[in-house]
């Protein structure tokens, strides 16, 4: 069995619990009431409509007794390892997917705990009686139907569905509680009449690969209760990279540049999902005729910071393009030398609060991409190469 653990409001709950007079009361972490972005809620403010990435004046319109409370991202990051020691006291087996949810596969310690339920209560006790904050636990034999699990009585929830169980518990849920169903999918299954989990598993399942390609042909396989991936432990990493092959030989700069910023928001939201920080940055050339050169650049200091990566990326980039001024093939970003703590790294130029704003930036933009999709929300850098792709997708 998989447990999915997810921590309840966890940046709001951590600063409500380290302040009592905060208890009860709307917080919210990030921003001010009058510039800024909202990082995150507590669920006092939820109920003000007030979630992650709305701005700070939007927000305390909504609530204007709200109490707003700056980020501590490296504290959050600290009482998220001691959550993730609890994990590792009832299995090894320990996917992590971000600072407060993770996958535990509990297979091969029943034995030692029970069954699958009790180790989940266990765990919810012990965050509860050493952190004094709360969790929400999914228990199911697959992946995505234990993390669907953990939050449906969320906050402080326990749901567990059994292999019988789980036709009749997907049935029911609203499309967009798959994987992969933002606002725009939602649009797209809508046009078909398909509203439920259930409406997708007895459609056609050749129409909707037609109509949608391999994401069609995903949506069904997970709504007819098939999802054979496997929780992969946390494993140190020795680099995080992603690259871009394309179709058509590039040689415009903006477009580079683009497909630059992409990649690195791809990389460095993998680092920080893995809890990891970088000390170089490579970038990877190929031009139209094969050959393939890559150039490095390390950091005084071990960072996680997107905007750091790109600039960084972005000087590589133009010192390969003017030594091989020809059309590419492939461009590539790789982070090497991570390490599993960082320490503040401020540029130049750089202020202290500039760097929290965009520690916080990063994060808002991470949960949002795990919310409604990787590509929906991302820098302005980006746009060229991500519309591209869009069209292309579409043709």
């Amino acid at each position: 069995m998989i447990l999915h653990i997810d921590m309840d409001a966890f940046y709001a709950s951590i600063e409500q619990r380290d302040d009592p007079t905060l208890l009860g009361k709307p917080v919210v972490v990030g921003g001010n009431a009058k510039r800024g972005v909202v990082a995150a809620a507590s669920y006092e403010a939820r109920r003000f409509g007030i979630h992650s990435a709305m701005s700070g004046q939007r927000a305390a319109e909504l609530c204007p007794h709200a109490v707003f409370v700056k980020s501590r991202l490296d504290h959050y990051a600290a009482v998220g390892r001691q959550v993730r020691e609890i994990f590792l006291r009832f299995t090894p087996m320990v996917q992590p997917l971000s600072l407060d949810e993770a996958f535990l596969d509990v297979a091969g310690t029943l034995r030692l705990f029970g069954s699958a339920s009790n180790i989940g209560g266990q765990i919810k006790t012990l965050i509860q009686e050493e952190l004094s904050l709360t969790a929400s636990v999914g228990i199911a034999p697959l992946k995505f139907v234990a993390k669907i699990a953990s939050d449906i009585q969320k906050p402080d929830g326990f749901t567990e569905v059994k292999t019988d169980e789980i036709q009749s518990f997907l049935d029911p849920l609203p499309v967009s509680r798959l994987w992969g169903v933002g606002r725009v999918g939602n649009r797209k299954l809508a046009a078909l009449q398909l509203k439920t989990i259930g409406d997708i598993r007895r459609y056609d399942r050749r129409v909707l690969f037609e109509k949608f390609g391999n994401w069609g042909e995903h949506l069904w396989t997970l709504a007819n209760g098939i999802d054979e991936r496997k929780v992969v432990p946390d494993r140190t990493a020795k680099q995080i990279s992603h690259e871009r092959t394309f179709s058509v030989d590039i040689d415009d700069a903006q477009m580079m540049r683009a497909v630059i910023s992409h990649l690195c928001e791809q990389v460095t939201r993998r680092l920080r999902r893995n809890d990891r920080w970088t000390r170089a940055v490579t970038v990877k050339y190929r031009c139209d005729d094969f050959q393939t050169f890559a150039q490095t650049r390390t950091f005084t200091q071990p960072t996680q910071a997107t905007d750091s990566v790109f600039r960084t990326a972005m000087t590589l980039l133009s010192e390969l393009s003017a030594k091989h001024p020809k059309p590419i093939r492939l461009l590539g970003v790789s982070l090497g030398n991570l390490t599993k703590k960082g320490s503040r790294q401020l540029d130049l130029f750089q202020s202290e609060a500039e760097e929290q704003s965009q520690k916080a930036v990063d994060q808002v933009v991470d949960q949002l991409s795990d919310q409604i999709g990787k590509d929906s929300v991302y820098r302005a850098t980006s746009h060229v190469w991500i519309k591209r792709s869009e069209k292309r997708s579409n043709e």
